[in-house]
């Protein structure tokens, strides 16, 4: 019997043994972790990797990624370097990892074609054992810029003042306009502003030399596509000085007991450390709010619309006498001595109490409310970036989304937020930026300025 008993053990551990190997060999052969890569499918400047891993619950003990090019391997990702949070859990047994790819990342990465390598390892029996997968993912580099070529001619800038550039660019659908130094004004589709036969390539944008940036600031078309890819094109022009003023702005108790205590009443959210101190109150109102208030108008011009919605010059208020002018360099006194400087963007224009205040050209309301130092307050945009500002209203006859025409009331003119008395504070907006409206008045400008240029485009609107 102990003979038998000898004999059965050995079998039992041969036989356990061989089952553990055939455990242990089907285990090695479990498939790995299954990984997909859904982008890129092409990269330029920018772009992104989508690398999707399914493993029973989540485990994964390893990860790389690479990129080959030419020879070249570019390490994008290593599970070991601890960057296990790049990983993210979509669902019980789904990992999804995003990175930035693209020569912006990758400086060595050249314009063809590009691989995409990643083995991920994952556990089996308990931890005992790993399987891994490996595949590879092709894509592009795009590194072509977009073409860019101007079409207009002859362009010359007042300082402070406005222009406009005709252009084509391909693909037509790239993100493009005029670069002022570090201003980008935006361009528009050229059939937006009647040009007849335009095709999708031909481009208009509406520019300025602001009053602050100086007269030999560079210009030049760029566009930009979806890729990252970035393309520049250099044209002639001129710009010519303008004198701007200088003026002295005498402040007074009575006048801040006027002006600050209404708005900050009109301004709830704006912090002031003591309302009581009327002067600091004032410094703060024409500095900070002024800064807030302008960053406001400035968003606005994401609410142009694409097409040109006015005709012909725009109109000055009628019989209205200029009190200040644009760009006018301020310098604020109290009881003799000098407390603030800032720079008045826009016209004052005066005529009676409460005047009919009337819309310069046709557009669509996009502001009609309080706003800050400019009190009552009236936005009409124009189209293609250019708005009109109507200021210190005592009354507002519009409200948001209206569509007026030229002469249309928009209310009347009054004192309300930082004036002194009544009257209109006018300006003219190129993509938020204060230019003069003096060309914008001028019918021999508009002619000579813009619809020459549109005219002048329609014979090559449909050329390639």
């Amino acid at each position: 019997m102990r003979k038998f008993i000898l004999i059965v053990i050995p079998v039992v551990l041969i036989a356990a043994a061989a089952g553990i190997g055939v455990i242990w060999d089907q285990a090695g052969r479990a498939p790995g972790p299954a990984i997909e890569v859904t982008e890129p499918g092409t990269v330029g400047r920018i772009g992104e990797l989508v690398l999707v891993v399914e493993t029973p619950r989540g485990a994964l003990n390893a990860l790389e990624v690479s990129i080959e090019q030419n020879g070249a391997s570019l390490p994008v990702f290593d599970l070991a370097d601890g960057e296990p949070a790049a990983l993210e859990r979509e669902g019980a047994n789904r990992l999804v990892l995003r990175q930035a790819l693209g020569r912006d990342r990758f400086e060595s990465l050249v314009h063809g074609t590009a691989t995409i390598v990643a083995t991920g390892v994952r556990p089996v029996l308990f931890g005992y054992r790993e399987t891994e997968t490996t595949i590879e993912h092709e894509f592009e580099v795009n590194l072509r810029p977009p073409l860019l070529g101007v079409q207009s001619q002859f362009h010359y800038i007042n300082h402070g003042g406005s222009e406009v550039v005709v252009y084509r660019v391909t693909p037509p659908d790239a993100v493009s306009g005029v670069r002022v130094g570090e201003r980008e004004y935006p361009g528009f589709p050229a059939a937006g502003a009647g040009i007849e036969g335009a095709d999708p390539s031909l481009h208009v944008a509406f520019i300025a030399l602001l009053w602050n940036q100086s007269l030999e600031t560079p210009i030049s078309v760029f566009a930009r596509d979806a890729l990252g890819n970035e393309g520049t094109a250099t044209f002639a022009y001129r710009t010519f000085a303008q004198q701007f003023r200088e003026s002295r702005i005498n402040l007074s108790d009575g006048f801040f007991r006027q002006v600050v205590p209404a708005i900050l009443q009109n301004s709830p959210d704006f912090p002031v450390d003591d309302p009581t101190d009327l002067l600091a109150s004032y410094l703060s109102i024409n500095g900070d709010m002024r800064r807030e208030n302008d960053a406001y108008i400035a968003s606005l011009a994401e609410q142009t619309s694409p097409e040109i919605l006015w005709q012909g010059p725009f109109r000055q208020l009628i019989n209205t006498a200029v009190q200040s002018g644009f760009a006018d360099q301020r310098d604020y006194y109290y009881e003799g001595e000098v407390v603030d400087e800032q720079t008045h963007l826009g016209f004052d224009l005066a005529s009676t109490a409460a005047a009919p205040v009337l819309a310069a050209n046709g557009g669509r309301v996009v502001h009609a409310g309080w706003l800050g130092i400019y009190g009552n307050c009236v936005i009409v945009d124009h189209g293609m970036g250019l708005q009109s500002l109507y200021a210190h209203l005592s009354s507002i006859d519009v409200i948001e989304g209206d569509l007026v025409e030229l002469d249309a009331q928009l209310g009347r003119s009054g004192a309300t937020g930082l004036a002194g008395g009544d009257h209109l504070h006018f300006t003219m907006l190129l993509n938020g930026n204060a230019v003069t409206p003096i060309d914008w008045w001028s019918a021999q400008w508009i002619e000579d300025r813009i619809l020459r240029k549109f005219r002048e485009a329609e014979p090559l609107a449909a050329a390639p």
